[in-house]
Protein backbone atom coordinates (compact mmCIF):
# COMPACT_ATOMS: atom_id res chain seq x y z
CA UNK A 1 0.00 0.00 0.00
CA UNK A 2 2.53 2.27 0.65
CA UNK A 3 3.94 2.42 -3.11
CA UNK A 4 0.55 3.38 -4.16
CA UNK A 5 0.34 6.38 -1.53
CA UNK A 6 3.92 7.45 -2.74
CA UNK A 7 3.76 7.23 -6.24
CA UNK A 8 0.98 9.33 -8.47
CA UNK A 9 -1.40 10.52 -9.64
CA UNK A 10 -2.26 9.64 -5.99
CA UNK A 11 0.62 10.12 -3.86
CA UNK A 12 -1.17 10.55 -1.00
CA UNK A 13 1.36 10.52 1.63
CA UNK A 14 3.10 13.44 -0.37
CA UNK A 15 0.00 15.53 -0.41
CA UNK A 16 -0.26 15.47 3.19
CA UNK A 17 3.36 15.86 4.11
CA UNK A 18 3.53 18.65 1.55
CA UNK A 19 0.67 20.74 3.21
CA UNK A 20 2.28 19.85 6.37
CA UNK A 21 5.56 20.39 6.27
CA UNK A 22 5.32 23.18 3.98
CA UNK A 23 7.33 22.19 1.52
CA UNK A 24 7.06 21.39 -2.70
CA UNK A 25 5.93 17.83 -3.66
CA UNK A 26 9.27 17.44 -6.11
CA UNK A 27 11.57 17.72 -2.77
CA UNK A 28 9.32 15.29 -1.02
CA UNK A 29 9.33 12.98 -3.76
CA UNK A 30 13.01 13.33 -4.05
CA UNK A 31 13.95 12.70 -0.61
CA UNK A 32 11.49 9.68 -0.59
CA UNK A 33 12.64 8.04 -3.96
CA UNK A 34 15.40 6.20 -2.17
CA UNK A 35 12.68 4.40 -0.08
CA UNK A 36 10.55 3.90 -3.17
CA UNK A 37 13.38 2.04 -5.21
CA UNK A 38 13.45 -0.40 -2.10
CA UNK A 39 9.93 -1.02 -1.57
CA UNK A 40 9.57 -1.97 -5.35
CA UNK A 41 12.90 -4.07 -5.15
CA UNK A 42 11.38 -5.88 -2.68
CA UNK A 43 8.10 -6.35 -4.32
CA UNK A 44 10.08 -7.82 -7.50
CA UNK A 45 11.93 -10.38 -4.77
CA UNK A 46 9.41 -11.63 -3.56
CA UNK A 47 7.21 -11.64 -6.66
CA UNK A 48 9.90 -13.94 -8.71
CA UNK A 49 11.28 -15.69 -5.68
CA UNK A 50 7.83 -16.95 -3.54
CA UNK A 51 9.38 -18.89 -1.18
CA UNK A 52 11.44 -16.30 0.53
CA UNK A 53 7.59 -15.14 1.34
CA UNK A 54 5.60 -18.42 1.71
CA UNK A 55 8.80 -20.89 2.78
CA UNK A 56 7.93 -20.64 6.60
CA UNK A 57 4.39 -21.65 5.91
CA UNK A 58 4.77 -24.79 5.75
CA UNK A 59 6.83 -25.08 8.94
CA UNK A 60 3.90 -23.96 11.37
Amino acid sequence: MQIGYLTPPIGLNLFIASFRFEKPILSLYRATLPFLLILLLCVLIITYWPWLSMGLVGRF
